[in-house]
């Protein structure tokens, strides 16, 4: 079990595609979200009211619920200077904290290695998902990647030493063009192995585990399940990473948007319920982001590419409610036509760092950011 008298642990949930802020959470007394979208708007009485002017889009019932309860932080318009529109491009910029240039190192890799200089633990980070994220990737760090560990997913199957390191070029096909051949072999060198050995822990994982929550079969409840089993089994775990995707809603929006987040909510929504169970929701916080938002109007049945997004914190130790300023829909306020961002997205790394993790965020995000003031000391 964790050491609730001094581990704190983040999880964070990638939303990659781009999530649709303004169809996530809804202005809807605003009329110019009405003109601004006269196709995929939507209508008033579904909308999951959270005050007077803002409210969820009706897949979020299970998130509405733990904002009820004072644990989430809605977090508006976060984004970055100069944004770019490229879901690589931006979500690389998300993971490394580096918006002008190509970066080797995450931005989680690094804490990482602030959290465990000596990598006296195998399993401080874990990823939970097809490949590594960029967050995690950093020179002389160990994290796991590993799929469903019910049915032990990481590199299921591959037990001669050739097949398991051709498992591992997954890595270096991925990020060769993006830092070079020599920083990913020599990532790949330092880190593999270590990575595996963690993998053979994680296996046994499940058969420490005991829950009365009923998790759903899609890919991110089982991540998540996956998250509590890690968690509760004692390893250390410090950093856990999961993914969904398929928000990139060019396309038939509304239905897709509202499935998605219907998984994604009711999936955080069963693993506080777990955590709540095995009494270690004080240890726990949550960070839910997307690579971007997507544009103020309508293109008929979806939205492309946009800036300024939504972010969600969640936790017993978050001071639940809205933070920073919901970007103007005035189109004199518009920029590039989208919604502007109101706050840089490594301000809120900075807090996790600093106020959660009790790391120095200057030299992982690069540089000083307002902190939104969210977590509770």
């Amino acid at each position: 079990m964790l050491d609730k008298s001094k581990d704190t642990v983040l999880v964070v949930v990638q939303l990659s595609g781009g999530n649709d802020y303004l169809n996530c959470v809804i202005p809807y007394t605003n009329p110019l979200y009405r003109d601004y979208r006269p196709n995929i708007g939507i209508p008033l009485d579904r909308v999951l009211r959270l005050d007077e002017q803002y409210g969820l889009n009706p897949g979020m019932g299970p998130i509405k619920k733990l904002y009820d309860q004072g644990k989430i932080a809605i977090i508006h318009g976060v984004g970055y200077s100069n944004p770019n529109r490229s879901h690589f491009r931006s979500m690389d910029i998300w993971h490394t904290c580096e918006p002008d240039k190509i970066a080797s190192e995450g931005w989680l890799g690094k804490a990482i290695r602030e959290m465990d200089p000596g990598k006296d633990n195998v399993l401080t980070g874990v990823n939970f998902g097809r490949g590594l994220p960029r967050a995690l990737a950093c020179a002389g760090v160990p994290v796991a990647s590993v799929g469903n560990l019910e049915t032990y997913g990481l590199l299921k199957g591959i037990s001669a030493k050739i097949q398991r390191e051709e498992a591992l070029m997954t890595f270096s096909r991925m990020y060769t063009p993006a830092v070079g051949s020599g920083w990913v072999m020599d990532y790949l060198k330092k880190t593999g192995a270590d990575a595996l050995r963690g993998a053979d822990i994680l296996s046994t994982a499940p058969k420490k585990y005991s829950s009365s929550v009923e998790y759903a079969f899609n890919p991110i409840a089982q991540q998540l399940k996956g998250v509590a089993q890690v968690l509760f089994a004692g390893f250390g775990t410090r950093v856990l990473y999961t993914q969904h995707g398929g928000f990139d809603t060019h396309a038939n929006e509304v239905p897709i948007q509202e499935k998605l987040w219907n998984e994604v909510s009711s999936a955080i929504y069963d693993f506080y319920q777990d955590l709540d169970e095995h009494n270690v929701t004080d240890n726990v916080v949550i960070l839910v982001f997307s690579e971007f938002g997507r544009r103020v109007r309508d293109n008929g049945t979806g939205t492309d590419h946009g800036i300024g997004g939504v972010s969600f914190l969640i936790g017993d130790r978050v001071k639940g409610g809205m933070y920073s300023e919901y970007p103007s829909l005035d189109p004199s306020k518009l920029l590039e036509d989208d919604l502007a961002f109101t706050i840089d997205f490594r301000g809120i790394y900075s807090e996790i760092l600093e106020e959660w993790m009790n790391l120095d965020a200057n030299s992982i995000v690069g540089g000083t950011f307002e902190k939104p003031g969210i977590i509770s000391v």
